[in-house]
């Protein structure tokens, strides 16, 4: 079942890793069972996707594709197999790629293949084109249907009044949805965010804040900190959200974190940059008895975990990669209903908008403006 569709559409194309992409006229994808044609409207861009492309960053992609992200875009046609889904429906279109056959074998649509040849495997056949195109071919089950009325209709009709692009921060969201979760929080917890001051740390923040928990931020950059905290503490309360900045100094972070009682929970979002620093070690000789730990970023190398104290206070330490359908479909849920916010009220906002054709200017910007909050975003 689908629209009538053009014959051709313009899709940017990586041939290479290492070489720059190129917009191209290429025949429209068709419909075929287990999947859905979207009509792309906002896609994302990463941080760091410049460098994924450019080899930098040593993701590993098939090649020639469609690179892309997360993304919203409206169902133009779906396989036979559909039952729910239908053209029409506006939706989120999830860049977690898993098999139908293995859930645990896994990938990111137009970001990286993954470690495994079953994960390379995946992505290389019938999902290697993602969504910085016009239309997009992609599994059904990765189609998330919001409800449009409620997300963008007026407040006077009871709808909460975002723009389209302000729905793109729900895949930012997501990832430290995925590891809170994971670990069980809820409210009146403590939780240390470090570090706080990047996109997905920042939306830790307000995730964790949105679980009733309270919050301790941790960072190296103190103007950004207190800008979360400041915004933060206007929602929720002054008491729910404390900064400590990272100084590569154990004792004093530790000290520093002590302030406010142990903490019940510590959630890692690092970057490569951070490797070697301080706030893992710090964070998790501040966790109470019984605490938690999970561990989502990407830092290079091994850690130095404090064993004693892990072992002596039974701590739980574990690894979170993205997130489950099910984290997908609560967070809509939390969206829709309103506990969870998304645009200003989230301190969210597009900074940059552009056509394929403007690629490059996005994906400089996106690497400009990584702070937490901001995007930038392609309108095929």
């Amino acid at each position: 079942m689908a629209h009538s569709l053009p014959e051709t559409h313009q899709a940017l194309v990586l041939d290479t890793i290492g070489q720059p992409l190129r917009l191209e006229t290429r025949p429209t994808p068709t419909v075929t069972p287990g999947s859905a044609i979207v009509r792309v409207l906002v896609a994302g861009i990463l941080s760091y996707s410049r460098d994924i492309y450019d080899g930098s960053r040593k993701y590993e992609l098939p090649t020639p594709s469609v690179p892309g992200c997360t993304a919203i875009g409206r169902i133009v046609g779906v396989g036979v197999d559909s039952t729910k889904l239908q053209p029409g429906d506006l939706v989120i279109v999830d860049a977690v790629v898993r098999s139908r056959d293995d859930p645990t074998t896994a990938a990111l649509s137009g970001i990286s293949d993954g470690p495994t040849p079953a994960s390379k495997r995946l992505m290389g056949s019938e999902w290697r084109d993602s969504t910085y195109a016009e239309y997009a071919r992609v599994p059904l089950e990765n189609c998330f249907a919001v409800d449009e009325r409620r997300l963008l209709g007026s407040p006077s009709d009871g709808g909460l009044g975002y723009a389209l692009d302000d729905l793109m921060y729900m895949a930012v969201q997501l990832v430290p949805y995925g590891g809170l979760r994971a670990v069980g929080v809820g409210a009146g917890d403590r939780v240390i965010i470090s570090p706080a001051t990047g996109s997905f740390g920042g939306a830790a923040v307000q995730i964790a804040l949105a679980m009733g928990a309270s919050v301790i931020a941790m960072g190296r950059n103190g103007e950004v900190l207190e800008r979360l905290r400041s915004f933060f503490a206007r929602q929720y309360g002054e008491d729910r959200i404390q900064t400590v900045p990272i100084t590569n100094d154990v004792q004093d972070e530790v000290a520093a974190l002590g302030r406010f009682g142990p903490a019940d929970v510590f959630f890692d979002v690092s970057p490569p940059q951070a490797t070697g620093s301080t706030h893992v070690k710090s964070a998790i000789l501040s966790l109470r008895h019984s605490g938690r730990a999970v561990l989502m970023g990407g830092q290079k190398g091994d850690l130095a975990i404090p064993t004693g104290p892990v072992m002596r206070r039974n701590l739980t330490i574990r690894g979170q990669w993205m997130y489950g359908r099910d984290e997908v479909l609560q967070l809509i849920r939390m969206v829709e209903s309103g506990v969870l916010k998304l645009g200003r009220e989230a301190g969210s906002r597009t900074v940059g908008s552009f056509p394929l054709a403007q690629w490059q200017q996005a994906l400089d910007l996106a690497v400009e403006r990584a702070g937490p909050g901001d995007r930038v975003v392609l309108v095929p």
